[in-house]
């Protein structure tokens, strides 16, 4: 009976997922991508960890119900105080709206190995539910076990170093990153057996990826009804550096992790 009475309430905070009060700027493409919209990405996080008695960004994350946050495994040490910045567009300056939540549990998959860095997911459950707003809200989660064509537009968003070797972004970035289908990013020239079909590729023009800093962040792709889902978590990039020609960024696929995930939602 608790089992359904809390799923009934994720799928409450579900039926409004995905839907900006502040659509993003969809328009360009540049190099290194580019400054988010404020507050257009409200599902997007800071992971942050206890350092010297300050609170450092070390990851991105997804918020995907009042009380859970999809990020990556690898951005995980048992070692760390964490918590999670929400309704923040930049990290340094002080936001109406915006607000820190200490971590409860953190759930990372029970066959996470990070040598081959297989099933890169892990799920925070934060000390208390958040306040959804205009610039808290939740994503959608795709249908179970779907899949985006070659060449499909999303999204990656983060803090991340802004070129390789860069500095870290003050500032919330996105940067366009087409779908590279199974076929393609498994090519000896571009990642071959290093992708396994529960991961998604995105990018590989050598002009834009993720970098050091958005792991655990989202792959953010609209869908036809105009919500907007998390269909990836930052995973693994190239070793040569952040925007390399057919070395497209790896994302954990959410939708290989539906039955993962609802799982833990009931924990």
């Amino acid at each position: 009976m608790l089992g359904s009475v809390l799923l009934v309430a994720f799928l409450s905070y579900a039926s409004s997922c995905g839907v900006p009060t502040y659509p993003p700027s969809l328009s360009t493409r540049v190099v290194g991508g580019e400054d988010a919209t404020p507050h257009s990405w409200p599902w997007q996080i800071s992971l942050q960890y206890l350092y010297d008695g300050t609170y450092r960004h070390t990851c991105g994350g997804t918020l995907i119900s009042r009380q859970h946050v999809l990020t990556a495994a690898h951005c995980i040490s048992k070692n760390r105080t964490y918590r999670v910045l929400l309704g923040k567009h930049n990290l340094v300056e002080g936001e109406d709206g915006s607000v820190a939540v200490a971590v409860d549990t953190i759930f990372v998959h029970e066959r996470w190995f990070s040598l081959l860095v297989r099933n890169d997911i892990a799920l925070i459950k934060l000390a208390e539910p958040v306040e959804l707003s205009d610039t808290i809200k939740v994503a959608c989660l795709p249908p179970k076990g779907s899949l985006l064509p070659q060449g499909y537009p999303c999204y990656v968003t983060g803090w991340g170093l802004l070129r390789t070797d860069g500095p870290i972004s003050d500032i919330l970035q996105q940067g366009l990153l087409p779908i590279v289908d199974h076929k393609t990013c498994i090519r000896p020239s571009w990642w071959g057996i290093l992708v396994s079909n529960n991961m998604v590729c995105a990018g590989g023009d050598g002009v834009i990826s993720a970098c050091n800093g958005d792991s655990g962040g989202p792959l953010n792709c609209k869908a036809e009804d105009g919500t907007w889902q998390v269909r990836g978590i930052v995973s693994f990039g190239s070793n040569e550096g952040c925007n390399v020609e057919k070395k497209p960024t790896v994302f954990t696929r959410v939708s290989a992790y539906i039955d993962w995930i609802n799982k833990k939602l009931l924990l």
